[in-house]
């Protein structure tokens, strides 16, 4: 650390308008990247599914449809005003620029299993041109046709219908968000810091972490599918952590300036001290956020790229840029008072607090991690599962056309199980059909042979039966009247593919297939993520500390606090408690996976860094000299007033989140904020120091050859 800050002493206009030119320049990219982002990525590319995927494009040039239409003609859909209709509306939709094939009820052959239950209403299939955005093709179908049109009243569902409006929402979502954020982040530096200039310079930071890490988001689009939701993550984790660590450094500046300090020394103090610290907490964090690299969802890869872009620029600015700043206007700083700031005290409250606790840390002890137990007995009887439209809110009109089909179709006509057998003879085939069409919720079974109901065939030729063949591969597809991403689709699938067969190559794939792959890729590489972050957390601790125990203790709390939080997101998103709080959401009996995933290892990353803040301070007293006691009583109270300041920041950056109306949104800001202020509170206020006093001595412990590896790398404080 210590040739940085002679670098940045010594050429502080070209660390500071350098960062800042580079950020500008990024711009050039960084400004198109919401054009480029995919609202998919959810499904595991190496899964059974995705192979049976590939086979439908490749070999039977089959797309499941991106836009299903339902359309709704007021009278029979054997009348012949409703043929007329849908001719105008097959018209209408083929002569949408994007629209490769456009089949229906109509040219499929008049199937009774695409007609509604009450046959007043139909399906429309539509597959776009590869080359063309499906979410912005969604939106345009969406527009056009939704309503009462052609003589029908239509409504547009499908996967680019989501996805368009999802965009769309997360757009307006980000705007909203930040205008609630900002001021009230604003204020909270202003109430800090007492002036002006000292509260606009962590502002400072967290925009150019933000306008920096969209440049890299933008590359990303170029070579991987990249979630439309990581501009919310860098957005968020910009607008954070850039503020916490920028806050570390500035009231450390603060500090060694009130000791006389002059300006070049009070940077060099705090680059060795804060911005150890700084260092550390964002290497923490990214080696974290690299965790979602180990599940096969592109969804959770571009977190993981976002988390450590965003980690990264807030930790290159902290470093590189503010220093730079703070050396080149030195007591400006403090320009422009709205109150006179107050100096910082050895004795106060979170002193008082410490010693407070320290007196009865067994009570303290008990009482915490009953409550924390408690939160986390609420997810007790959690179900895991996916998104689907119903991220969405309720009234939004893709939902309320997916309605449609759940309410008036027998099978999920538009979302079959596809299955997929080699070299299969015709005997093999009925036999197999016959036997899935005999289960509970198949309504029919289609083969090359014709369609299977309840053990018959019904032999039947034309259009729909075009495409079940193609070289060594037969195509076999299961039509249920269950929601295929749920609970009971996954059961299906996993049912089908125990189904006794003699092919000799079976494979089960579609819309519930690839719910269950995504959610066993989840299940089963968890481990390893955890494996990962738990590793990762305690090397880099010890390396910090110098303590063995320290680090133990630590992993061992986040996940207590972890397990608190996750608890309290299944009582709200899967029970619907706290819709009068968060506004309306759908409420599925499950909870998304990826989403808790992602909300348990960010917040475990950020946590860690209130540990290290509050940790810097105690040991940095501790190698002054101090007890345990007492390095913890002066410890928490130099950084009680941070840590509480950067997690009501944090709090506020991904709270404003919640307002979204995209649920996953609303899971994620609630998850983090509640994460973080339970944390900043519960854990590191009361936890830490009883804890703290329980060790004594043994706090600082390590073994001779772990001390002599932390020497040897050239990290020990």
């Amino acid at each position: 650390m210590r040739p940085l800050s002679n670098f940045v002493i010594r050429h502080s206009k070209l660390s500071l308008f350098g960062f800042i030119s580079l950020i500008l320049l990024s711009l050039i990219g960084g400004v198109q990247v919401f054009g480029n982002l995919s609202g998919g990525g959810y499904g595991d590319p190496g899964s059974e599914s995705a192979k049976v995927s590939k086979i439908l494009v490749e070999d039977f040039k089959q797309n499941e449809p991106e836009v299903v239409l339902i359309a709704d003609m007021g009278r029979s859909v054997d009348d012949q005003q409703s043929v007329e209709n849908a001719k105008l509306i097959t018209t209408a939709l083929e002569a949408v620029d994007g629209v490769q094939t456009v089949t229906s009820y109509y040219s499929l052959g008049s199937p009774a299993s695409l007609r509604s239950t009450d046959g007043l209403a139909t399906y429309f299939f539509v597959e776009l041109d590869p080359e063309v955005s499906m979410p912005t093709m969604g939106m345009t179908i969406q527009d056009e046709f939704t309503g009462n049109k052609y003589g029908a009243t239509i409504y547009v569902a499908g996967l680019a219908a989501v996805n368009g409006e999802v965009n769309h929402i997360i757009e307006q979502d980000l705007v909203k968000a930040e205008t609630i954020a900002l001021p009230l982040v604003m204020l909270l530096m202003i109430f800090v810091f007492g002036s002006v200039v000292a509260a606009g310079l962590p502002l400072f930071i967290a925009i150019l972490t933000i306008l920096g890490s969209f440049f890299f988001i933008w590359l990303s689009t170029f070579f991987t599918e990249t979630s439309t939701f990581s501009v919310n993550l860098v957005t968020g984790l910009g607008l954070g952590l850039g503020i916490d660590y920028a806050l570390l450094m500035v009231n450390r500046y603060r500090e060694e300036r009130q000791r006389k300090q002059d300006v070049a020394k009070a940077v060099e103090i705090t680059l060795l001290t804060a911005g150890r610290t700084v260092f550390f907490s964002g290497l923490t964090v990214a080696l974290v956020m690299v965790a979602l690299n180990f599940f096969p969802q592109t969804f959770l890869k571009s977190f993981a790229l976002a988390g450590l872009v965003a980690v990264s620029l807030a930790v290159a600015a902290a470093l590189i840029a503010l220093p730079a700043m703070m050396h080149l206007i030195g007591d400006k700083i403090d320009r422009w008072p709205l109150f006179k700031h107050r100096p910082a005290k050895d004795v106060g409250f979170w002193s008082k607090l410490a010693m407070f606790v320290m007196k009865r840390p067994i009570p303290i002890i008990v009482v915490s991690v009953l409550a924390l137990g408690s939160l986390a007995a609420l997810g007790a009887n959690a179900k895991l599962g996916l998104i689907d439209d119903r991220i969405l809110p309720p009234d939004n009109r893709v939902v309320i056309a997916t309605d449609q089909i759940r309410e008036r179709f027998e099978g999920r006509e538009g979302s079959p199980v596809e299955i997929m057998v080699k070299n299969a003879t015709d005997d093999q085939i009925t036999s197999f059909a016959q036997a899935v069409s005999k289960e509970d919720h198949i309504s029919r079974v289609q083969t090359p042979l014709g369609i299977f109901s309840e053990g018959t065939l019904i032999p039947q030729t034309g259009a729909m039966f075009s495409s079940y063949e193609s070289g060594t591969w037969t195509r076999i597809a299961v039509v249920a009247d269950i929601e295929p991403r749920s609970p009971d689709g996954e059961a299906l699938t996993l049912s089908l593919r125990d189904q006794p067969n003699t092919f000799s190559e079976y494979l089960v794939g579609g819309s519930g297939a690839s719910y269950t792959d995504s959610l066993l890729g989840i299940t089963n590489n968890l481990p390893w993520a955890v494996l990962w972050i738990v590793g990762a957390t305690l090397l880099l601790l010890f390396l910090f500390t110098g303590s063995l125990l320290l680090p133990i203790k630590a992993v061992l709390l986040n996940f207590l606090s972890l397990f608190a939080t996750l608890g309290f997101l299944v009582w709200v998103f899967m029970n619907g408690n706290l819709k009068w709080l968060l506004g309306d959401f759908a409420t599925t009996g499950t909870i998304d996976s990826s989403s808790l995933v992602l909300v348990a290892v960010i917040a475990f990353g950020l946590s860690m860094d209130y540990e290290l803040f509050l940790l810097s301070r105690i040991k940095e007293q501790h190698d002054a000299g101090l007890d345990t006691k007492s390095s913890v009583a002066l410890g928490l109270q130099r950084s009680g007033r941070i840590i509480t300041t950067a997690a009501l920041v944090l709090a506020f950056s991904f709270a404003a989140f919640a307002s979204s109306g995209v649920s996953i949104m609303k899971m994620l800001g609630l998850g983090i904020a509640f994460a973080v202020l339970l944390d900043a509170t519960v854990i590191r206020a009361l936890l830490v120091p009883a804890l703290m006093t329980l060790f004594g001595k043994a706090n600082w412990y390590a073994p001779k050859w772990m001390l002599w590896i932390q020497k040897k790398i050239g990290l020990e404080h």
